[in-house]
C-alpha cells in the first residue's frame, strides 16, 4: 500500500513539472498604447443668459430721497472763478472758495443717495408698442416724444428709479427728465459748446427739485427751468425741446408705430413699484421750498409757460375741460390746444411758433416761479 501510494506521489509530481516545463519563461506584460496628445482649447466664457425683459422680483426699495438737510460743502462743484461784468449784472454770486453760484449752496439739500447713487439711464434700448403693452398698465404714465418724426415713450415705472435718460434721437443728443417730486417731466438739447455732454443725478435738491450735473465741467443744474446753478457754466440755460406726459392707455391707441423704452436698462429695479406710493395725491412735501401758493392744490399738475419775462401756469383739468385755451400773455397772443391722446401744444399765434411748456406739479413752479400767473384764477 505504501508503494503504491509514493507511485502515485512521484508520477503526480512528474506531470505538473512537465506541464509548468510548457510554460514560456520570457512573457512580457502588455503595454497600453500610448493616447497622441491632445491640441490644448482654450476654455470659452459660459453664455451670459439671456438678460430678462422684465426684472427677477428683487426686495422692497425705500423712497430714493430722504432728507439728510443742507448738503456737505465738501460736496459741491469746487472749480474757482473770477466773474466778468455782465455775470455780476445776472447776479451771479461766487463762494469763498471761488465757486460761482445763482442759489446760494446752503439752500441746496442732500437728497440722501450719493452722485450717481440713482443712476441715469446711458445706453437707452427701445422695443415695440406691442412688446411693452405685456407689462405697462393701462392707466399708467409715460412722457412721450415726437422728435424729427422718431416717437418714444419713456413709462413712469422707469423714469422714477433713474430720472435721466441720456437719449439720442434722429442723431440729436436729447436729455430725457423727471423728477418724481415735483412731478416735472422736461426735455433738453445736451449739447454745450457744440459737444454732446451726459448729465447724471447729483443726489441733491433745490426747492424739492432734481439737481443735475453735466460729466463735463461737474456744474449743477436745476431740472426745472434747465439753468446752470452752481459751477464753472453759472447762469447758462439748456435748450428746451417739447414732450408730453399722456395715458399709456390713449398713447398706444394713437400711436403704435412708436418705440418704448425698454426695462433692460443693465439695472435691477422693481420697475412697476413706485416708491412714493401716494406722495403724488396728498399735501405733503418731502422737502421744503422757497415759498407756497394756495390758490390750488400742491400737487395740481400745470402748464407752465414764459412769454418774455412774463410766467404763466395752466391748469391741466381746465384745459382738458375745454380742450382749447386762447390767451394774451405779455402781449402776445396764446393758443392751448389738448388732442385726444392728450398731447398739449401750445402757440404763439402772432407768429405761429411752438412755445415750449413745463409740466411739473403747481407748488413746484411756483417754488421757482413766485411772481407767475395762473390762468382763471
Amino acid at each position: 500500500m505504501k508503494w503504491s501510494l509514493l507511485v502515485i506521489s512521484i508520477v503526480g509530481a512528474l506531470v505538473i513539472a512537465g506541464c509548468v516545463a510548457e510554460l514560456p519563461t520570457d512573457l512580457e506584460v502588455a503595454e497600453e498604447p500610448e493616447v497622441p496628445e491632445q491640441p490644448e482649447v482654450p476654455e470659452e466664457p459660459p453664455e451670459a443668459p439671456a438678460e430678462p425683459e422684465v426684472p427677477p422680483e428683487v426686495e422692497e426699495v425705500t423712497e430714493p430721497y430722504v432728507d439728510e438737510g443742507p448738503a456737505p460743502e465738501e460736496e459741491m462743484p469746487t472749480t474757482e472763478a473770477e466773474l466778468t461784468e455782465e455775470e455780476q449784472v445776472e447776479g451771479i454770486q461766487v463762494t469763498e472758495g471761488g465757486v460761482k453760484y445763482l442759489v446760494d449752496p446752503k439752500k441746496i439739500r442732500s437728497g440722501g443717495p450719493p452722485k450717481d447713487g440713482i443712476p441715469s439711464i446711458d445706453n437707452p434700448k427701445f422695443i415695440s408698442v406691442e412688446e411693452a403693452d405685456k407689462w405697462i398698465e393701462d392707466n399708467e404714465l409715460v412722457l412721450v416724444i415726437i422728435y424729427k418724426d422718431v416717437k418714444r415713450a419713456y413709462p413712469f415705472q422707469i423714469l422714477v428709479w433713474h430720472e435721466i435718460v441720456n437719449d439720442v434721437i434722429a442723431g440729436d443728443p436729447i436729455l430725457i427728465t423727471y423728477c418724481p417730486l415735483c412731478g416735472s417731466s422736461i426735455a433738453y438739447e445736451r449739447v454745450l459748446d457744440g459737444e454732446p455732454v451726459e448729465f447724471g443725478v447729483s443726489g441733491k435738491l433745490y426747492n424739492s427739485d432734481l439737481i443735475m450735473y453735466d460729466r463735463k465741467t461737474d456744474t449743477y443744474w436745476s431740472q426745472i427751468d434747465g439753468l446752470a446753478i452752481l459751477g464753472p457754466l453759472t447762469g447758462r440755460v439748456l435748450t428746451p425741446v417739447s414732450v408730453d406726459t399722456v395715458v399709456w392707455r390713449d398713447w398706444k391707441k394713437g400711436h403704435p408705430d412708436s418705440e418704448v423704452l425698454s426695462q433692460r436698462t443693465g439695472y435691477v429695479r422693481p420697475y412697476g413699484r413706485d416708491p412714493y406710493g401716494n406722495y403724488y395725491e396728498t399735501t405733503f412735501l418731502m422737502f421744503p421750498v422757497e415759498g407756497r401758493d394756495d390758490r390750488t392744490h400742491p400737487k395740481t399738475v400745470i402748464f407752465g409757460i414764459k412769454v418774455g419775462n412774463t410766467y404763466k401756469a395752466y391748469l391741466e383739468d381746465d384745459l382738458k375741460d375745454k380742450g382749447v385755451i386762447t390767451d394774451t400773455v405779455a402781449g402776445v397772443n396764446v393758443k392751448l390746444e389738448r388732442d385726444d391722446v392728450g398731447l398739449v401744444k401750445i402757440t404763439n399765434t402772432d407768429t405761429g411758433e411752438e412755445i415750449i411748456k413745463e409740466r411739473d406739479f403747481w407748488f413746484a413752479w411756483y417754488a421757482f416761479h413766485p411772481d407767475t400767473l395762473v390762468y382763471g384764477r
